[in-house]
């Protein structure tokens, strides 16, 4: 069970790490466009609109990677000083009862958005813009299944440590004081 959760987690990983070097290339492009724009009075959409396809690609598909880390936000009153046991029954109940259906929902009702987009070759309304918005639309599919599968394997790593697995429990970790 625990190595189907590190294996999904580890995809979600390494999707993120991938992912992440997009934030560099933000900086960069956004550096250039404010050099382009006020020391040499040009500016380009094609760049402008990178820019947003850069951060589109960043936050969709570094959703998962967050959830691994365990960087989502959530009101943890309760949950930060909670024992290991009852975080693991939190973290199974919110994964059951909100993140897969919500994922499920995302995936159900972005496909056919997605599937119009691949059919017309979607671009840029933009006569000089990007021509492939298909593809970041696809990622909206590819946010929801990384989600998805992460919440499998936080799902999987909850049922061992509530099954007694001594490797999973300390994944919750005690603050207690």
């Amino acid at each position: 069970m625990l190595r189907v959760a590190r294996a999904l987690s580890g995809l979600n990983q390494a999707v993120g790490q991938s992912v992440s070097w997009l934030m560099l290339a933000i900086v960069l492009v956004q550096f250039a466009v404010v050099i382009l724009r006020y020391i040499f009075g040009t500016g380009s959409i094609w760049v402008q609109e990178a820019i947003v396809y850069m951060f589109g690609f960043l936050f969709l598909l570094s959703a998962g990677y967050a959830l691994a880390l365990d960087g989502h936000v959530r009101v943890d009153v309760f949950y930060r000083d909670a024992a290991p046991r009852t975080k693991a029954l939190v973290d199974l109940v919110g994964a059951i009862l909100f993140l897969l259906p919500m994922c499920a929902v995302i995936f159900w009702y972005s496909w056919p958005f997605v599937q119009m987009s691949w059919m017309i070759g979607e671009g840029s309304r933009e006569t000089s813009g990007l021509p492939a918005l298909y593809v970041l639309k696809a990622a909206i599919l590819l946010y929801a299944g990384l989600l998805a599968l992460q919440g499998i394997a936080l799902l999987l790593r909850c049922l061992a440590a509530l099954t007694g697995n001594r490797e999973a429990l300390a994944s919750f970790p005690s603050h207690k004081n």
